[in-house]
């Protein structure tokens, strides 16, 4: 007993030991990593889990995040293009003059041969039949029949349509008839030795009644001239954005113009100018 308390006594103050635990430690050391295995495996495989978790509800947040962002792009995107066409919209009611009313189409008619579309303006709001259909870039039909709140308009490009023009440029008057091609006008019945060429610009005549001078219908696109033939063929591109525009004004002439339905842009405008 006092020989063991005399070697510690002496292995404390000397330190002679020390070489012989440093290296019975280096031979325990794996026993006692194989005896902390399971404890330090399942720390590591809890984190693991709770690390992939937290990674995969983090993802999904994200990602749900991402979509909503996306889709109030989208949405802001649209509003952008609608404020955009109601812009050209309004600047269109101030050239035309007359008092104008925005109509938004509903549905357009899928049959090839029948170009049609329903706005959601009716004889609540004025609409009449005949009356004609703009956008900002010109004409595009006439109302062929009217409900209490829509309306059925047949556009220029219609077979069953024709609308009476003039070239701008010298005031030669034909008709231009639709041929239930989106994109493409006929000008039937000019002679070939008629002052008309590709590139010249087609108002409404105003003859008939049924459009009011001077608004825009197409730009001449091909003149085939056929010695052989009484008359040429002219072929010309309507102007108003037929297949795209999703707002579009109603006009009304100045003697049938409605009070109190129809709104007039340029009187509102003047009225709001101080």
């Amino acid at each position: 007993m006092l020989a063991s308390v005399a070697l510690m006594t002496l292995d404390h103050r000397q330190q002679h030991l020390e070489s012989l635990r440093s290296a019975l430690s280096v031979a325990v050391y794996p026993l006692q990593l194989v005896v902390d295995l399971p404890n330090s495996f399942g720390e590591w495989l809890h984190e693991s889990f709770a690390t992939r978790r937290h990674l995969a509800e983090e993802n999904a947040r994200l990602h749900t995040e991402h979509l909503v962002l996306k889709a109030e792009l989208q949405k802001l995107s649209a509003l952008q293009a609608e404020n955009l066409r109601l812009r050209e919209l309004l600047d269109s009611s101030f050239k035309v003059g007359e008092r104008v009313l925005i109509a938004e189409l509903l549905s357009v008619d899928l049959d090839p041969y029948r170009h049609e579309v329903v706005l959601n303006k009716g004889s609540r709001q004025g609409v009449f039949d005949g009356q004609p259909l703009v956008d900002a870039n010109g004409i595009m039909g006439q109302v062929v029949h009217v409900g209490p709140f829509t309306a059925t308009a047949m556009l220029i490009t219609d077979p069953a349509h024709a609308i009476p023009v003039q070239v701008n440029r010298n005031g030669l008057r034909t008709i231009a008839l639709g041929i239930g091609s989106i994109d493409r006008l006929s000008l039937p019945h000019i002679p070939n030795s008629a002052d008309i060429q590709v590139g010249d610009l087609l108002v409404s005549s105003g003859l008939g009644g049924r459009f009011p001078h001077g608004y825009p219908v197409g730009v001449v696109s091909k003149v085939q001239l056929d010695p052989g033939q009484a008359f040429a063929r002219v072929v010309a591109r309507p102007l108003a954005e037929l297949d795209r525009s999703r707002e579009v004004l109603l006009v009304w002439p100045a003697r049938r113009a409605p009070a109190g339905t129809a709104s007039d842009a340029a009187d509102e405008a003047a009225e709001a100018t101080p």
